[in-house]
This record gives C-alpha cells, structure tokens and sequence, in this order.
C-alpha cells in the first residue's frame, strides 16, 4: 500500500513560502442551496459586507440545487444590488453535486466553500486568508464541537471515519467539513478528477496540496431545516467506503479463507470419528445451521462485491455529475468580469 496521504492540522509548515502579490485576489464564494431563500437575503448582505476586506474583486455563486421555494428568484433579485450569480441546476443532484457545479464554474485566484444557512462563521475567512498569503493552498474548518449531535450519530461518525482513514490511502479528518477557502491550483485538480459518484470531503483529502485545519465553533442554522438526513448521510457513507477503500473485499476474501479452513478441519475431524467410532447420530441440526450460515455469508459477500459493482456500473455510464437549467452570471467589479466556458452538463474537460 503506498504511504497514506496526510493533511496539516494546525502546525506550521516548514516548507511554506509567503504569497507576495502585485494586487488583491479575485474571489469566488460559492454557496450551494437547497431550500435556503431566507437565509440567502440574511448571508449574501453579510458576505458583501466582509469579503471586501479581502479583496474588492469578488463574487457570490450561489448554486441551487433544485430548490422548491423561492431560492433561484432571491439569488437572481440579489444580484441586481449584489455581485451575486447563480447557477440553477435542473433537479436536485446532492450538496457533492452542487459543490462540483460551483467549482466548475469558478475561474478566480481564491474560491471559498460554505454553507448558506450561517452555521459557517463569516468572520473565520479573514483567519483562512491570512493563512492562505503564508503559503497554504487549502485552508479548511475543523468542527471543534458536536455536543448539539446526538450521541449515537456523534458516535458513529467518529468510528466511520477512524475506519476509512484507516483503510483508505488518504486521512479524512471526522471533523472537517466543506468550509473551506481553495486556490485556483487546488481547484484545477479537483475539476481533473473523474468521478460521478463523489464524497468531496475524501476528494479534498485525495488531492493533497498544502493543507491547514482551524477549528471553529458550528453556529445554529438561521432559519429552516437540514435536508441532510439520515438516507443521505448512509448513502454518502457508503460513497466514500466504495471510492477510497477496497478493504471490505478483502476482508470478506479472509472470511471467505478462515471459513474454508474451519470447513476443512471439520471435515477431518468426521472422518477420523467415521473411521475410529463409526458412525453414531446423523448430524441434521449441524448440517442446517452449517448451510444457513454459509448461505447468509455468501449471499451477505455478494452484496458487498455488488455495492463496488454499481459504483462501477455508475462510473461507465459517464453520465454528467449534474445538469444546469439557468445560469445567470455576473461581474467581479465593473471593470473585471470573469471569463467563463458556459458549461451547461458536468463536464469537467480543461
């Protein structure tokens, strides 16, 4: 196995070198939405107001992903006071999906990743960017607590990705999430990468480059629910399980193995019984529970080699990562406007 790919937390990097720049940065926040039209009229003034500290050349790209209320018209009357633009997907494709979307379509120095419902603080990014001008290429938050989680899902998620990073070829940090602030280099790659069925949290992770955690503190959402249930989150898990690690297959090959192997050491110990003692009481209870749990074993290994299947039989399909319906674009300032392909699918050529 090759060495396991790692990401910085919090410690300084030897190898970094200052970003000295000519001029301030372009910027693009992206924030995928799903159902979030009132927290759009509360995030993007609150963006506006703080992203000039950064730099004056910005824009917000809000990516909805097939929204049921009034999230696509807020974005679109927004952007008529607001550098705000908007790509309307044409179903709802997945947060990976619309994430993707968004990095498609943004061609700028600095792109940044955050919720719309304001759990992500909006006053961490000048933090991600003082670190981002010492040399990082990838500055991401590290949910410092979970204590608002139920226990059992707080639980699960540590030991789920104990046992990914354990088994996969890259550490996927349990805590770190999708706010971030990415340089365009970080961007290219992960455009570069293939995949339909995506775990972006693992695809950071896989792509490397230099990395630094902060730890942040969740704020309460501003107003509706989370659409990310509990089939969402199983079906994400099993994602990331079938794209970054291939030690369920051989975990059921050595159970498949040590079953042979008792198998054959029961079958030795009948026949030297038969040939010694003979032959006493027909063993039919053994032999039903023996069939019962071998047929169970099988048919439980024949799922699992059927999840890599599908997974397979997605990939070679090729089909797009999303569809967009609308796409309204806007100017970074009056004098810089972003220079674009139209992508309309989820094409991700260069």
């Amino acid at each position: 196995m090759p060495d396991k790919i790692t990401q910085h937390t919090s410690e300084s990097d030897p190898t970094l070198s200052p970003r000295n720049l000519s001029e301030a940065p372009s910027i693009t926040c992206i924030l995928p939405a799903f159902n979030e039209a009132d927290n759009l009229k509360v995030i993007v003034p609150k963006l506006c107001e703080y992203l000039p500290k950064l730099s004056s050349r910005f824009e917000i790209l809000v990516v909805d992903d097939g929204s049921r209320d009034a999230t696509s018209a807020v974005a679109i009357d927004l952007g008529k006071q607001y550098p705000v633009s908007l790509i309307r997907l044409s179903r709802n494709f997945g947060k990976e999906a619309a994430m993707s979307a968004g990095l498609d379509h943004a061609d700028t120095d600095l792109v940044i990743l955050m919720d719309s419902d304001l759990q992500h603080p909006i006053e961490m990014l000048g933090e991600f960017y003082q670190h981002w001008l010492e040399g990082y290429d990838m500055v991401y938050g590290i949910r410092s607590d979970r204590s608002d989680e139920h226990p059992i899902k707080r639980r699960l998620t540590r030991y789920f990705y104990h046992m990914l990073s354990q088994s996969a070829d890259v550490e996927i940090q349990a805590d770190a999430g999708d706010f971030r602030m990415l340089d365009a280099k970080v961007v290219r790659a992960l455009r570069a990468l293939p995949e339909r069925k995506r775990m972006m949290k693992g695809l950071f992770a896989w792509v490397g480059f230099r990395s630094i955690g902060i730890p942040f503190q969740v704020s309460p959402r501003h107003s509706g629910e989370t659409s990310f249930g509990i089939r969402r989150l199983s079906s994400l898990a099993l994602t990331g399980i079938t794209a970054f690690s291939s030690t369920p297959l051989r975990m059921w090959m050595f159970i498949g193995a040590g079953i042979s192997m008792l198998a054959i050491a029961y079958a030795i110990i009948i026949v030297l019984r038969t040939l010694f003692w003979g032959v006493d009481v027909p063993g039919w209870p053994t032999l039903v529970a023996g069939i019962g749990f071998l047929g169970g074993v099988q048919l439980l290994s024949v799922g699992v080699l059927g999840e890599y299947v599908a997974r397979i039989f997605s990939e070679v399909k090729a089909r797009p990562v999303y569809l967009i319906s609308d796409h309204h674009p806007t100017k970074i300032t009056s004098d810089h406007v972003i220079n674009r392909d139209q992508k309309e699918s989820g094409s991700v050529d260069q």
